[in-house]
């Protein structure tokens, strides 16, 4: 190369040259690659700590050395021809080969940006984030967030030590995304990215927040995931679920949190596996007859005592089970068990972590400015801004990526009170009013209706869920019939209520009989589930075997009881872990289900009930096939307060028999207590919570009696029956 072509280069001017020595250049394609001057083709690199770099055509054939200039690191020359070429860096540990990244032109199609700017691109994990590609024939990794107010940005991570000098990206303005591609990177390379705000000051190193996998925490790095998709083998299930969702479809849920339902050897230093989880939770929840397991949040959270519900990593399974990979063999052997999987989702809030969304280009990007709308006084935590159309797609973008690419059959949207109301847990002062001077979060509102519209069209068979703990009319109401969409709410005041109930010594329960039938006067106003959920056994609530009256056997016989009542109540069913066994301590993250307590009678009797209570909830179908339409409930006996007793009629499809539900909510057994019927013959008892095999005293109606001609409760047959001290019968009407 001639010497006066090398002198003849073209000096950077200071600032940009500082800029790009200190690693604050905000448009890198501008000073490096390829350029054409007066005289040819200009090649620039910024390799801070290289002793050469030449290039060469892409097979290998000698283009030219680049000559150190101003500032160090910086290589220059003006290299032959105009065809796609190489690098070969001279470092003081080897020699390296690469293509230059900004040799490569625009990656982010005109389209792509447009509809992420619209918040209508639902498969931003594809999009943006790190995206193994092949690009002109060279493979590598495609590097793209979103940073609008941003000075500049820069991918940072092992391919280059960690140096914010070494790949400055390129903004695509009026998108406010920024992109790169880095060759001849893969899977499995950790990264985050460095930004620059606008005001100069440096951020500390930011994790993707479409980063599709994660280093298990503490550590927080986002890892480049594997592109290879996975071979599924769920497509009986995926053809049926819709059906085995649906209103009138048994739904008994087993809600789990991953990290302590079991520990490896017993060690509470160890975390289970996916592939654990297989092997263990999969085959047990078949056996207990649950249809379906929902977990605790799995997307990526930095802290473990949030339980999952301050999470970072919207798109991620948290990196503490393995590799994203291990989470898809989850849920396709939980489908291929016949077991639907329900994942906790929450759009509701995020935490503060430098390293995540928290003013994430050093202004309030994903959350509202003004902390009365933007800080969550609950859990100290930022909330989303839903009313910005970008944030609104990325978390309908989330919520579609585990519908969709992990076939998740479910979500359930948590705290979902928290953002109907403006007012939320906030005292006179303390927030702002909708546009119409109201406390309705109007943002919120259109947010969640948005979502409940993609997902049907998007993922037929998926559900959403409300956690929702207020009387907000028409959660599970059509979003074109003005209502939020949701196919489920968690039906809280029922657990409250009933809970409150069963806490009542049995000699004072008459003066609380209300507790227990309140639930029916709203119980077909939306589609609910009957939730006794985690949030009921910790922070000094007691376990549920815990909150129960009475003696050693009373307090499990309470239990079976009411466990007996909720599996004949309208509306599907949810248990946490370790309340099937009866578990005496509170619920903790750090330790596992206490599984030793199956050796004693008592603890293995109600486990036995727990899983007969889920078959006959599948084989009698007046038990489900209704829950949603008042025709298929009937009080027989709701008002004997005296006897604290409680009789009900499940009803089905016309063919359907119908169940007659006892229950007996004092200790002391009632003889020849008659009921009235609605068909003449014999009634089979499919279920007794007193039975030994359960734990109980055995007092029952030895399998089933016959009707007789006699008028009670407005039936003209009717039969008497031996109730059991705190137990719930099921008596099913034929054979």
């Amino acid at each position: 190369m001639a010497d006066h072509l090398v002198q003849d280069l073209p000096r950077l001017d200071a600032a940009t040259a500082d800029a790009l020595a200190d690693g604050r250049l905000g448009d890198p394609f501008a000073v490096l690659g390829p350029h054409l001057d007066r005289t040819g083709r200009i090649v620039r690199v910024f390799l801070p700590g290289a002793q050469q770099v030449d290039v060469c055509s892409r097979d290998g054939r000698p283009l030219g050395t680049l000559r150190p200039s101003e500032p160090p690191g910086l290589f220059a020359a003006h290299v032959e021809g105009d065809d796609p070429y190489r690098l070969r860096i001279h470092w003081p540990g080897g020699v390296q080969e690469t293509e230059d990244p900004y040799s490569f032109g625009l990656l982010l199609g005109d389209l792509d940006l447009h509809l992420f700017n619209e918040g209508r691109h639902f498969e931003l994990a594809f999009c943006l984030g790190a995206q193994p590609l092949v690009i002109e024939g060279i493979r590598g990794v495609r590097f793209a967030v979103w940073a609008p107010n941003a000075r500049a940005v820069s991918a940072v991570g092992d391919f280059n030590s960690w140096d914010t000098r070494r790949h400055p990206m390129r903004v695509r303005h009026g998108a406010g995304v920024w992109e790169l591609f880095i060759p001849r990177l893969g899977p499995g390379m950790r990264y985050k990215y460095a930004i620059i705000a606008a005001d100069g000051s440096r951020l500390p190193f930011k994790a993707d927040p479409l980063a599709r996998a994660t280093e298990a925490p503490p550590a927080t790095a986002s890892i480049v995931a594997d592109v290879v998709p996975f071979q599924w083998h769920d497509e009986d299930w995926m053809a049926q679920r819709a059906g085995l969702q649906r209103a009138d479809a048994p739904i008994a849920i087993y809600e789990v949190h991953p990290g302590s339902w079991l520990r490896p050897n017993g060690d509470r230093r160890l975390t289970a596996s996916w592939d654990d989880l297989v092997d263990h939770l999969v085959p047990y929840a078949r056996d207990m007859g649950f249809t379906h397991i929902e977990l605790m949040p799995v997307a990526e959270h930095p802290f473990t005592g949030s339980w999952g519900y301050q999470p970072l990593g919207l798109f991620a399974p948290s990196g503490r089970f393995g590799p994203p990979e291990g989470f898809a063999r989850f849920v396709d052997n939980c489908h291929r068990a016949c077991i639907g999987v329900i994942v906790d989702w929450v759009p509701a809030h995020f935490p503060t972590d430098p390293h995540g969304l928290a003013r994430f280009d050093g202004t309030a990007l994903y959350e509202w400015l003004d902390p009365r709308e933007g800080v969550h006084q609950d859990w100290n935590t930022f909330i989303y801004n839903w009313g910005r159309r970008e944030v609104q797609g990325f978390l309908i973008a989330s919520a579609v990526h585990w519908l969709e690419n992990f076939h998740v059959d479910g979500l359930r949207v948590d705290a979902v009170a928290s953002m109907l109301y403006r007012d939320y847990s906030r005292a006179a002062g303390q927030w702002i009013p909708n546009i119409y001077g109201g406390r309705e979060n109007l943002e919120a509102l259109q947010f969640l209706k948005h979502l409940n519209s993609v997902v049907p069209e998007r993922c037929p068979g998926a559900v959403t869920i409300a956690e929702e703990s207020t009387a907000w009319p028409g959660v599970t109401k059509p979003v074109a019939d003005g209502g939020l969409g949701f196919d489920y709410k968690w039906n809280m005041g029922w657990m409250h209520d009933t809970l409150r109930y069963m806490a009542q010594d049995p000699l004072y329960r008459r003066w609380h009989h209300h507790d227990f039938t309140f639930g029916l006067l709203y119980a077909f106003s939306e589609r609910f589930i009957l939730p006794l959920s985690h949030d009921e056994v910790v922070h000094g609530k007691n376990s549920l075997i815990g909150k129960m009256p009475g003696d050693y056997w009373q307090k499990f016989a309470n239990l079976r009881a009411y466990f007996g009542f909720m599996w004949a109540h309208p509306g599907k069913k949810l248990l946490f872990m370790g309340d099937e066994i009866g578990q005496w301590t509170e619920w903790s993250h750090d330790s596992e289900v206490d599984w030793a307590l199956l050796d004693h009678p008592a603890h293995r009797g109600l486990h036995r009930l727990v899983r007969d209570l889920n078959r006959q909830y599948v084989e009698q179908h007046a038990l489900h096939e209704c829950d949603a339409n008042p025709n298929g409930f009937r009080w027989i006996v709701g008002d004997d307060t005296a006897n604290s007793v409680f009789a009900f009629l499940r009803f089905g499809h016309p063919d359907t028999p119908p169940i007659l539900a006892v229950c007996n909510m004092t200790p002391v057994p009632h003889y020849g207590y008659r009921i009235g019927t609605p068909r003449a013959g014999s009634w089979r008892e499919v279920l007794n919570t007193d039975a030994a095999y359960y734990g109980g005293s055995n007092m029952g109606n030895g399998g089933g009696l016959h009707t007789t001609p006699m008028p009670s409760h407005g039936e003209q047959q009717s039969v008497e029956l031996v109730l059991p001290p705190l137990a719930t019968l099921l008596l099913r009407a034929g054979d």
